[in-house]
């Protein structure tokens, strides 16, 4: 009898284990290939679907009931003593499973319970292969600490979920997909030399590109001659770090033969800037930008062209050579458990990671990101640059890991860079009434003023003239922000009175350029990002740029930030409480150094993910599942509610219709706004929403939405989002 593994949907065809072990472990060797595990990967490959030789499974192929097919081969490679083989053979369907205890019995899913499971008769598999043995890599030998192993089983996980889908896909289709055929990393370092040469050898240049130029310089000779490793780029706002660290990024690609290049950014509003600055260099075909809203995603599988199918498929398993995503994406990826998640870590492996704004790295998980970016940096050939205008204090955390672990900075004088390219003054504004602050504000024909609540937000609003005022918040839709931002933008242009009150969403790399701006007092980094929207293009004198930093009256910070406006006072202090001196590189970092100082150890990694992996959870050993449950960047407790408004009132029909898909709820995104629970109970409360069985909602009474302010808020959470 042949032992098949996949019959074609029209029956047509069919696909022998044997053939489909043998594709997969090809695959699965040569993606682990980087980091030392090619035969270990290949070898939990040969086993992964050895349950399939039951005859059980061969009648499950026509029509007979559902098999578990995975635990055979991982009690294969526990009796051969392969433990990170065995998670990944035992996870590749269902994700990697918790270790659990020597005690756990076969009805737990643990590894340990699968162990005991009894299996349907598989033994003619050893009839027809015979699995090589693996071995670890070097650094793998001896008594690896449990976060070591674990975050290799993981990435061997990768390897085998990926060669798994790319095999088992192509015979499905009957060819392979359109995968790869990328333009190589050597002829897209052409494409930024010439741009480069461009910028360097411009004649009669001001004395602020000179010092991009230098930034320039730097990044391009440091990047081909540096060893991979850990470096930080540490360049104030305006001196052209987004191209530089692009082109240290692909002269080091180059250099040490590395495959891609990700860029990270903490927030989704600049992925799309960002992402189309490479793509106009680059081609368009070369750059992928991962992220939940992303074009390509929102499209019906029917309706895409090839160019959108090949985004998509290249966002499964990040295979383009310039990825640019989220520090939630990457992070949580890296932290995953499922296969849909983990596909794409062997292809983070070999390459160079840019950290874009990588003071933003969330204080409650730092440990568990510096973590894995050590992990990547020590074993995985991979180098990694934490590039930002306010570097943050993040060395004393990697050595803790190893000391050996240090940065290399790449700016040649940053403390010069701070001093040429700075634009504007700093300024301690003091306490504030809100009728004080309404009247400064007023009083300025063109002014950016930042809060820390959205209810702050729009009470200023409110009192300010109705011509040229705007309030952005996140109660706002997506749709309205780029409105807003778009009039915003060209009143600014045409010298138009513009007076903007904001929540902290415009400092995410929103491009705007006050002559003037306040700043409610949070932490130095939310204050230099605010400072980095005034005076952005350097066509006022410095001195005459102002950006207040001041705290309201009967009105204190907010419990989430109240740490970050304590390590600001103590910077200030630092500089003799002279705030001007605020931006430069010493108080960043005692800022950052205190900041972290007050939280502690222990609130740099909230849910304890290390000491999962170190010490088990409850007895359970590598415990996976839990700690995949438990890592989310983002905790925000919000439901989303739809706006019918614009394009939004038909997609919304749609979905009142009862159409559901994922590209219709990717398209609404831009028409919808997440609300905290009380919010969600008091407009349900009210009457104005159809909620829909995802929990989500439909705003019926569309006076509960302002164009100008957003949805109606009823309660003052205090919390920000960040995407």
């Amino acid at each position: 009898m042949q032992m098949l593994s996949h019959i074609s949907e029209d029956g047509a065809r069919t696909q022998t284990i044997y053939e489909h072990l043998s594709g997969t472990a090809e695959l699965a060797g040569a993606f682990a290939a980087p980091f030392g595990a090619q035969k270990e990967a290949a070898y939990a490959a040969q086993l992964h679907d050895i349950g399939k030789f039951s005859i059980n499974f061969q009648k499950r192929l026509h029509g007979g009931d559902p098999v578990d097919h995975s635990t055979a081969g991982a009690q294969e490679a526990i009796k051969a003593g392969h433990i990170p083989a065995a998670f990944a053979i035992a996870g590749h369907h269902s994700g990697i499973p918790d270790g659990g205890n020597p005690h756990d019995s076969a009805d737990e899913s643990t590894l340990f319970g699968r162990r005991e499971r009894p299996v349907k008769d598989y033994s003619a598999w050893k009839q027809e292969i015979t699995p090589q043995p693996g071995t670890l890599p070097d650094w793998l030998q001896g008594r690896p600490d449990n976060l070591t192993m674990a975050f290799f089983t993981r990435m061997l996980y990768s390897c085998l979920v990926d060669a798994d889908f790319i095999d088992t896909e192509t015979f499905m289709n009957g060819q392979e997909m359109p995968r790869g055929s990328y333009t190589g990393l050597s002829e897209l370092l052409e494409r930024v030399r010439n741009r480069a040469a461009g910028y360097l050898s411009s004649p009669n240049v001001s004395p602020v590109a000179q010092q991009r130029n230098t930034v320039l310089r730097a990044c391009m000779e440091k990047g081909a001659r540096g060893a991979p490793g850990l470096y930080t780029l540490t360049v104030p706002t305006g001196g052209g770090k987004t191209f530089a660290s692009l082109a240290f990024a692909l002269e080091h690609a180059a250099a040490q033969k590395m495959a891609r290049v990700i860029y990270v950014i903490p927030y989704m509003s600049i992925i799309d800037q960002t992402a189309a600055v490479f793509s106009d260099l680059l081609g368009e075909e070369n750059v992928l930008a991962d992220y939940s809203c992303a074009d390509y995603k929102s499209v019906e599988p029917d309706e895409m062209t090839p160019e959108q199918r090949r985004k998509l498929l290249a966002s499964e398993n990040w295979d383009a050579p310039v990825v640019v995503t989220t520090a939630v994406q990457f992070f949580e990826s890296l932290y995953a458990n499922r296969s849909s998640r983990c596909r794409k870590l062997h292809n983070i492996a070999n390459s160079v990671i840019i950290f874009d704004e990588a003071q933003t790295l969330p204080n409650d998980y730092l440990k568990p990101c510096i973590s894995a970016i050590a992990q990547l940096v020590q074993h995985y050939h991979a180098t990694a640059v934490l590039c930002t205008a306010t570097q943050p204090a993040l060395m004393p955390l990697f050595q803790e890991i190893d000391p050996s672990l240090t940065a290399q900075e790449i700016s040649p004088d940053p403390a010069r860079l701070y001093e040429v390219l700075r634009r504007v003054t700093l300024r301690d504004g003091g306490k504030l009434s809100m009728d004080a602050l309404c009247e400064q504000l007023a009083a300025a024909p063109q002014v950016l003023c930042v809060v820390n609540r959205r209810k702050t937000a729009q009470e200023l609003f409110a009192q300010l003239p109705q011509e040229g005022s705007y309030c952005l918040t996140t109660l706002l839709c997506a749709a309205d922000r780029r409105r807003q931002l778009d009039e915003i933008r060209q009143r600014l242009k045409d010298g138009l009175p513009c007076r903007v009150v904001s929540t902290s969403l415009i400092e995410a790399g929103v491009d705007v350029d006050f002559p003037l701006a306040y700043r409610e007092a949070a932490g130095l980094d939310s204050l230099l990002q605010t400072a980095g929207r005034c005076n952005r293009e350097g066509r006022r004198p410095a001195a005459e740029s102002l950006v207040s930093c001041f705290s309201l009256e009967d009105c204190p910070p907010p419990q989430m930030i109240a740490q970050n406006v304590s390590a600001l006072q103590y910077a200030a202090r630092r500089c003799d409480g002279h705030y001007d001196q605020l931006n430069t590189p010493e108080a960043i970092h005692a800022y950052f150094q205190e900041l972290y100082c007050n939280r502690g150890d222990a609130a740099l990694d909230k849910k304890c993910i290390l000491k999962a992996f170190r010490q088990g959870i409850s007895g359970c050993i590598l415990p996976f599942a839990q700690v995949a449950e438990a890592f989310h960047l983002i905790e925000t407790p919000t439901r989303t509610v739809y706006l019918p408004i614009g394009e939004g009132e038909a997609l919304c029909e749609r979905l009142r219709s009862g159409q559901v898909s994922r590209s219709l709820y990717r398209r609404l995104g831009t028409y919808s706004v997440a609300c905290y629970t009380k919010q969600f109970d008091a407009l349900d409360a009210a009457g104005a929403l159809k909620l829909l069985p995802n929990g989500s909602a439909i705003l019926l009474d569309t006076t509960k939405y302002d164009r100008q302010t957003g949805l109606a808020m009823d309660v003052e959470t205090c919390i920000g989002l960040f995407f």
